[in-house]
Order: C-alpha cells, then structure tokens, then sequence
C-alpha cells in the first residue's frame, strides 16, 4: 500500500526580495529573514549568480525575466503562498528581522498594510536627491489620499489575498506607491513606522543617479494620475 504523503503546511509568512546582482548582500540578508518564515528571492536577471547564492543559503528562488522593480515584486507576491506576504529590499539597507511587529499588527487585525519609514544610519545611507524625491512623492501622495505617510518604503507587510486583490499593474518603479494608494482607495488602514536605513551593499538600480531618481519619479507620478478605484476585496 503506497504511503499516503502530508504536504507541508504552507509558511505563517513569505518575504518577498526583488533581486538584481545581489550576491555580496544576500549573506547578510538572508540570516536575518525570522525563524519558520520562507525568503522568496525574485531574480530579474541577475549576472553576479545570485540566484545560485539564494539558493545555497536555503531561499527559495523565482525567476522574472521581465525587467523592473515592480515585476520582480509581484512575480514574488503571485508566487507566494503564506497568509501575510512581506516585501524587503535585497541590498542589505533593510533589515527584514524588523517585519516582525508589522506582522503582529496584520495578524492582529489592528492594521491592513504597514509601511517602514526609513530613517538613515550612517554616510550615504540615502542620498539628498533620492531624499528630495521621495519627499515630492510623499506630499503628492498625501494629496491623492489623504494619508499621513512620509515614505514610500520598500519595507512592508499585508494579507497576500488582499494584496492580489489590488490588482496592481505597475511594473516598473511605481509598484510600492500604485499598492498604497489602491490600498487607500479600498479603505485599508494603513501604518507607517520608523526603521534604521543603512548604506546600501552595491551600486543602486534606481536611485544611485539623478537620472535614476527622476525616472522612478516620473513613474510614480503617473500612478497618482490614476483615477481613484476600490478593487474588489475592498476591507471597507
């Protein structure tokens, strides 16, 4: 008779990190992902073999040949499986043990997405213009909104369903900003709370340049000419 065999129980949470060419950082990354959560490294094309590096440390790989930011998240947001789906940069400018309390207060019920305010720790943790436009965005999305939030972080936690339910379409740099503000349009509560910003390991994709900086600008301005929505799965 053959063995009837249990799949595993799915993980509490999935840790989503867009990765490109972060091989020296994943280290550092990775052995801070909490204990019994599962890190999912979304490689968009890396050349550095940091997939294999993902690998070997107990990740679980995805691949997304399609280039961008926002590809490489919902790549991992689609490929996820837990309850409560949280997303990290790869750089080791982000310390993913700090997702443990937003956790709490999804689980809890007490808040739908939480967002981490980036503070920065040391030289060259965030440069002045990167600084200036992430300042520009947050008034703009004050106004679209009416949220009080002062960073569009790349820290964050929320339900997985209620994320897929967003049906969010960016692809691009404006992936984090078009999830809040479709999440403000359904009503959800959202939370912004301080976390250390360190000096980013490697050179950054997007705002290591003015150039870089202005095009995730530009990006994200064409998410707050969207016109308001409440998707399906609105919590309110």
């Amino acid at each position: 008779m053959k063995a009837v065999t249990t799949p595993p129980p799915p993980p509490p949470v999935d840790v989503v990190l867009p990765c490109l060419n972060e091989a020296e950082a994943l280290p550092w990354v990775l052995e801070r992902i909490p204990a019994g959560w599962r890190a999912l490294v979304v490689d968009n094309g890396s050349t550095d073999g940091s997939a294999d590096v993902a690998r070997a440390l107990g990740a679980t790989v995805v691949h997304e040949p399609r280039r961008g930011f926002g590809a490489a998240c919902h790549a991992g947001l689609t490929a996820a499986t837990a309850g409560i789906v949280c997303f990290c940069d790869c750089d080791a400018s982000l310390d993913p043990s700090l997702l443990v309390p937003f956790v709490g207060e999804v689980q809890s019920g007490e808040t739908d997405l939480v967002l981490g305010r980036r503070r920065p720790r040391g030289r060259g943790a965030w440069p002045a213009h990167a600084r200036a436009g992430n300042l520009a965005l947050a008034v703009l999305l004050r106004r679209r909104t009416g949220l009080r939030l002062h960073d569009v972080g790349p820290l964050r936690a929320a339900r997985r369903e209620a994320l897929l339910a967003l049906e969010l379409t960016d692809r691009r740099s404006g992936y984090p900003l078009q999830m809040v503000v479709r999440a403000a349009d359904a009503g959800w509560r959202v939370a912004e709370h301080d976390v250390p910003y360190l000096p980013r390991t490697g050179a950054s994709k997007v705002t290591g340049t003015w150039h870089g900086t202005w095009q995730a600008v530009r990006d994200m301005r064409r998410v707050l000419a969207e016109p308001a929505s409440a998707p399906e799965g609105s919590h309110r």
